[in-house]
C-alpha cells in the first residue's frame, strides 16, 4: 500500500453535487448539558438531514427524559438505545459502529456521516457546510498519522492488553504483539465521512480483525478507523484534516484535553476554514455561542476545490 496524489482527473471522477442536494447524517453523542445539546441541535437542524442522538446510560434519567421530549417534535430524529460509553474504552468506536449500521439499515438517501458530542458547536450554517461537502464531494476528512512516527508516545495503547470495565479501563494490562503486517495510525475521534466508506466499515470482512484486535485497546476511537481505512483495500479519499477547531492543553494523566472555549478564543475560531468547534461549556462562558453566529453565513476563507487538488500535500489515495 502506498500513499499517491490523487490526479486532476481522478478527482472529478468523483463527481459533482449541488449543495442543495447533499444530505448529512449527523451522530449527536449527549451525556451532559441538555440546553447545550438543544441549541446545537437546533443549529445544525434541516429537514432534509438525519440525525441519530446516542445519550449516554451514564445519564441521569432526568437529562434523557428532557433530550426525548425535545426531540418528539422532529420527525427525522431517532434516538439510539443507549450504552455504558467509557473514556478511552472501545464502547465509543462501538457506539459510532452501531450508529452507522442503524443508518445504513435505515435505507435512507444520506451522502456524509459527521459526529459530534453535545458540547461541540458549528462555526458555519448549513448553507456553507453543504456547499464546502458539494465542492469537495466525495473526499473523507479525518485525522491521520503514522503513530509509531509520529506519536511513538501512544504506542502503550495498542501494545498493551487493555479491559474496558463498567466505568473505566481496568489498571491491569499485558505487552502483546500488535497486528502482523499492519501500520497502526492516529488522528482523532472527529470525522466527516462519507457514505460509501462507511459502507465499507460496516460490510467489509477485513475490518473483524481491526474490531477483535482494538477491542482491548486503550482510546481506540482516536485510532480504530483510521488503521482500517490505511491498512485495508478501501479505495477511497482521504484527507488529514477532520474540520474541527480544537485547542488541546495538558491534563494531568490523561495528557491533553480540549479546552473550553471562551469570547478570549474568538480570534482563533474566525480565523480558520473549520467547520465545528469543540468544546463549550455555558457555566464557563455563556456569550461566546452568541459571537460565533455572527460570522455564520460567511464563506470559508479557504476551500480547497476538486481542480486544486494538485497542490494539496496532505490527501491520501489507497491502491493496493
Amino acid at each position: 500500500m502506498k500513499d499517491v496524489y490523487l490526479s486532476e482527473s481522478d478527482g472529478h471522477s468523483m463527481g459533482v453535487r449541488s449543495p442543495e442536494s447533499i444530505r448529512i447524517a449527523y451522530l449527536i453523542l449527549v451525556h451532559r448539558l441538555p440546553d447545550q445539546f438543544k441549541r446545537l441541535f437546533k443549529a445544525i437542524y434541516e429537514s432534509t438531514n438525519f440525525y441519530l442522538i446516542h445519550i449516554d446510560k451514564k445519564a441521569s434519567q432526568k437529562i434523557g427524559e428532557e433530550v426525548r421530549s425535545f426531540l418528539k417534535s422532529y420527525p427525522n430524529v431517532h434516538i439510539l438505545d443507549s450504552e455504558n460509553v467509557t473514556w478511552g474504552g472501545y464502547s465509543m468506536v462501538q457506539a459510532e459502529l452501531d450508529g452507522i449500521k442503524y443508518l445504513l439499515e435505515m435505507n435512507t438517501k444520506w451522502d456524509y456521516f459527521i459526529n459530534l458530542s453535545g458540547q461541540d458547536f458549528p462555526l458555519k450554517s448549513q448553507n456553507v457546510i453543504k456547499s464546502f461537502l458539494s465542492e469537495n464531494y466525495g473526499r473523507n476528512y479525518i485525522k491521520i498519522a503514522n503513530q509509531e512516527e509520529s506519536r511513538p508516545e501512544t504506542m502503550n495503547r495498542i501494545e498493551n492488553y487493555f479491559e474496558e470495565q463498567e466505568d473505566k479501563i481496568s489498571e491491569k494490562t499485558h505487552k502483546r504483539d500488535f497486528m502482523k503486517d499492519v501500520v497502526p495510525y492516529i488522528g482523532g475521534q472527529w470525522m466527516i465521512l462519507t457514505r460509501n466508506c462507511y459502507e465499507f466499515m460496516i460490510n467489509s470482512p477485513e475490518v473483524k480483525k481491526f474490531e477483535d484486535y482494538y477491542l482491548n485497546t486503550l482510546i481506540a476511537d482516536e485510532s480504530f478507523f483510521q488503521t482500517v481505512l490505511m491498512n485495508t483495500s478501501f479505495k477511497g479519499t482521504l484527507i488529514n484534516d477532520d474540520k474541527r477547531a480544537i485547542i488541546w492543553i495538558p491534563d494531568g494523566d490523561i495528557k491533553l484535553r480540549p479546552k473550553t472555549f471562551t469570547t478570549s478564543d474568538l480570534g482563533f475560531l474566525q480565523k480558520g476554514d473549520h467547520l465545528f468547534a469543540r468544546k463549550f461549556d455555558d457555566q464557563v462562558d455563556g456569550q461566546i455561542i452568541g459571537y460565533i453566529k455572527k460570522n455564520y453565513d460567511e464563506p470559508l476563507k479557504s476551500v480547497v476545490k476538486l481542480a486544486d487538488i494538485k497542490s494539496v500535500p496532505i490527501i491520501f489515495n489507497h491502491l493496493n
